[in-house]
Parts: C-alpha cells; structure tokens; sequence
C-alpha cells in the first residue's frame, strides 16, 4: 500500500474509534462470546463453501497485490516504445534480452511469442486467452471475498438471537440478563464491522486491481502486435497514448497553421 493510504486508513480509524470511545469505555464493545460466534460461524461457512486451496489463493492474492505495485500505464508505453525502436535497430530477435530481464509476466510472455516468430492474429489469440482466464481467475477470488461478506452479518444476527434467548432463559435473574445483553449487541455490531469495514473494501480493492491489470495486458497486446508489424514508433506512441487519460499524455497539440499547411487548407 501506498504510505499515503496507510496514513489515510490510520487516521479513519482513529476515528472510527473515536465515536465508541466518546460515548462510553471501548472495553465495553469487546465480547468474546460475539466474536466467537461471529468469526467461528463465518470461517465455517467460508471452509463449507469453498476449497481450502481456493481460500489459500484468495488470501496470497490479496497479499500479494497489498505488497507490490504495478507499473503505470504510462511507464507500459514508454518500455513499449523503447522495445519499438530496439526492435527497428537491431531486430526482433534483439527482444530476447528484454524477455529474459523483464519483470512484467505478461509482457514476458508476450515478447517470448513476438520472439518464437508466432503470427500477429496467434499472438491476440494466445493474449486473449491469457486476458480471459486472469479475469475470470480475480473474478472467482472476488466472489469468494464477497461471499465471506455476506457471512458476517448473518452470524451477527444468529450471535444476537443466542444472546436474546439467554436473556429470556434469565427472565427473574438480573444477572443472566445482564450477562446476555453484550452478547446480543455485540454480535450484530461484529458482522456489519468486518464485512463493511474489511471484507467488502477487500474485495472492492481487488476488483480496482484487476481492472487496472486488464488496462496495462490490453496496451501490452496492442503494442506487442504492433512491433511484430514493424509499426513507426512515433506512431506507437500516437496509438497507446490513446489507452491514456488526457493529464497523462503529455503532447504537445498540432497548431492550426500547420494542419493548413499539411492539408492545403485555404479558408
């Protein structure tokens, strides 16, 4: 994560914390019996639900995408561009360098197919399919995250009815009833924490990630392609720029005297 997003995350939390504490002692929203019954509820369902190796994967996957970051799109159309002119210099075969150095899997691969000499429409079929299954692959991962979720509120409210039924079970003994009061609160407030607070915004991050990812695979292909047809690198650079916001380009625009000029415009 980017320092200033933990920064931000600490200070939302803070105060976060700062409304339960304001109206009495933190200490009073911890309850062991919620939590229990909240979180053993929830990572049940979650074992019953899904393969312990689809939870592993979720988990590193989310791991993982925390830790690193990725190159930006306009660092892709830069590399992309240098490829293109080392390509027009030296050759395709000069690229195997830049496959074996490359730290991009993607681009790895598809400078490792633009080498092996495959044709322009084998190269999109085979990035294709590798945009397809990576999609479909955080697509899983995500539903899992959501899946998970929709746990949390559900064993907070079967947390509250434990709690509600010990206090009618202690109708007459204040005790009881004063024993079974957090437990029903507590359990509804752990359910829509976790999944609201951690579990959905888990999901929402990796569902920005991939589409990020999917935005830097589709410049790849288009670049890759285009070096494999020998395109000018000025007009690579014309053509991926497209894939970029407006701030991020960095051109400078073609005066109206000299569109004139080049198009014999007499008005």
């Amino acid at each position: 994560m980017k320092y200033k997003n933990i920064f931000g995350l600490f200070l939302c939390i803070c105060i976060f914390c700062s409304g339960f504490i304001i109206n009495g002692n933190l200490i009073l929203y911890f309850n062991l019996s919620g939590l229990l019954i909240v979180f053993g509820g929830t990572f049940g369902a979650a074992f019953l639900s899904f393969k312990t190796e689809q939870l592993a994967i979720v988990f590193k996957v989310l791991r993982t995408n925390y830790k690193k970051q990725i190159k930006r799109e306009t660092e892709i159309v830069h590399i992309l561009i240098d490829l293109s002119i080392k390509s027009r210099i030296e050759g395709i075969l000069s690229l195997q360098e830049e496959e074996n150095e490359t730290s991009i899997l993607f681009l790895r691969r598809a400078l490792g197919c633009l080498v092996d000499n495959y044709r322009a429409d084998q190269i999109r079929d085979i990035l294709n399919t590798e945009i397809y299954f990576f999609k479909m692959r955080r697509e899983d991962s995500e539903r899992v995250l959501r899946t998970i979720a929709d746990y949390f509120p559900a064993f907070g409210i079967t947390g509250s009815v434990v709690g509600l039924i010990s206090m009618l079970g202690g109708i007459g003994d204040t005790s009881i009833i004063l024993k079974a009061v957090p437990i029903a609160l507590t359990s509804t407030l752990y359910g829509i924490v976790f999944a609201n607070f951690f579990v959905l915004p888990f999901a929402a991050f990796l569902r920005e990630r991939t589409n990020q990812e999917l935005l830097l695979q589709k410049i790849i292909m288009e670049g890759v392609i285009a070096i494999d047809s020998e395109m000018n690198p000025a007009i690579l650079k014309t053509k991926l720029e497209s894939y970029l916001t407006p701030s991020e380009r960095n051109e400078t625009l073609v005066s109206y005297q000299k569109l004139k000029e080049k198009f014999n415009i007499t008005a």
